[in-house]
């Protein structure tokens, strides 16, 4: 199908838990490979499942102080696994016209934990300590500066969804003509903050999470970077379709009738050019918290009816990524549409029958050739993103 507005998707540059290279994270993904370990780094004493990276990353040694910082190690990791691509483009395209747009929900605020732990609660700060580096903005500055890029650079949070919305983001600014390319997508880094917060929530698990299960006691938290080349060609993988919607019910808990999830996913079918039947695959936003999953669950139904699509929840494989997730899933999408290998879903078995009942994926090769597929990202105030994704030729 022609679509008004070509915008594709490069091969995705990613790192987590699961690996950094597409051929480790597939083999993950299509064989249900946990990538989680046991850590009471930030909860001493007590020791949780996380969804910890433990490869080797970047030297920051000579990078200017401000951009010395273990978020921005997981982003030049991502921009290296682009591969060829990105410096095809730094030679193709001017500087000034190449845009940034990057999601995260901590940046930077593991090295401000860690002078803490330095100097003592209540000190002064030691003269490794650099503000600059927990500052929200701090991912997209970085990327900026790292490639001597010119053009409108940013980075936005909306929790748990920014890395979706920086990819819709960057389609607005393509459609707008303002720049040629965009280098979008997520990054963020375990630390005390998310870790306790959610515990301070409720919402997370001593055990490695269980998405749609009726013994699903919450989320366990991981860290990772995706990032892709967003260009108005026609082509390849394209984002055929983005859905957001703010429906505000609730600080954190989200409204439990659906109805921003269902609008999220009907913008970005209706942005498509399709229906419900025409989704191969959806990637759930599956947190394993009772009420996120009872919501999507609920949602989906409403929508799809009988006709819902394969799905699974890949946060039982990676961890809870945060301000990275919806770019991460995003990439994960890419990776089965490329291969035509489907995510598996992975928990203990017992589907909660108290939820509308979902067609999970428990053998990974595609039951027909996959075209669509579909990816939900959901946050705190509601804040809802659905991103469509089609193998083109």
């Amino acid at each position: 199908m022609t679509h008004p507005f070509p915008c594709r998707l490069s091969a995705p540059g990613v790192i987590c838990s699961i690996g950094g290279e597409h051929a480790a994270i597939l083999e993950a993904l299509t064989h249900g490979r946990r990538g989680l370990t046991p850590s009471d780094r930030h909860t001493p004493g007590r020791t949780l499942p996380v969804g910890a990276i433990e490869a080797p990353l970047p030297d920051p040694s000579a990078w200017p102080t401000e951009h010395a910082s273990r978020n921005n190690q997981l982003i030049a990791h991502a921009l290296a696994a682009l591969g060829d691509a990105l410096p095809e483009l730094l030679e193709q395209v001017a500087p000034r016209r190449i845009g940034v747009v990057m999601g995260t929900s901590t940046s930077g605020v593991l090295e401000t934990e860690l002078a803490i732990e330095r100097t003592g609660p209540g000190q002064p700060f030691d003269d490794g300590y650099r503000y600059a580096r927990q500052e929200i903005g701090a991912p997209a500055r970085f990327i900026a500066d790292h490639l001597g890029l010119g053009g409108p650079a940013w980075t936005l949070s909306t929790a748990c969804s920014s890395g979706a919305r920086a990819l819709g983001a960057a389609r607005r600014m393509l459609r707008s003509g303002r720049v040629d390319a965009v280098i979008a997508g997520g990054a963020d880094t375990l630390c005390g903050l998310t870790v306790n917060g959610f515990d301070a929530l409720g919402a997370i698990s001593e055990a490695p999470c269980q998405p749609f299960s009726a013994h699903r006691r919450g989320i366990n938290i991981g860290e990772a970077a995706a990032l892709f080349i967003v260009t108005a060609q026609s082509g390849g993988i394209q984002l055929t379709g983005v859905g957001e919607s703010s429906d505000a019910h609730h600080i954190s808990a989200p409204d439990p009738s659906g109805d921003g999830a269902v609008a999220a996913m009907q913008q970005a079918l209706s942005m498509a050019q399709t229906g419900p039947e025409g989704v191969d695959y959806l990637n759930l936003h599956g947190t394993a918290t009772e009420h996120n999953d009872a919501m999507e669950a609920r949602a989906i139904a409403r929508l799809f009816g009988d006709r819902r699509p394969a799905c699974s929840s890949t946060k039982a494989l990676t961890g809870h990524t945060l301000g990275a997730a919806g770019a991460l899933e995003a990439a994960f999408c890419w990776l089965g549409l490329a291969h035509q290998q489907l995510p598996l879903h992975v928990h203990d078995g017992h589907p909660d029958p108290a939820l509308p009942a979902l067609p999970l994926i428990t053998a990974s090769r595609p039951r027909r050739p996959m075209t669509r597929a579909l990816s939900n990202a959901f946050a705190f105030g509601g804040n809802n993103v659905a991103l469509m994704l089609e193998q083109t030729s």
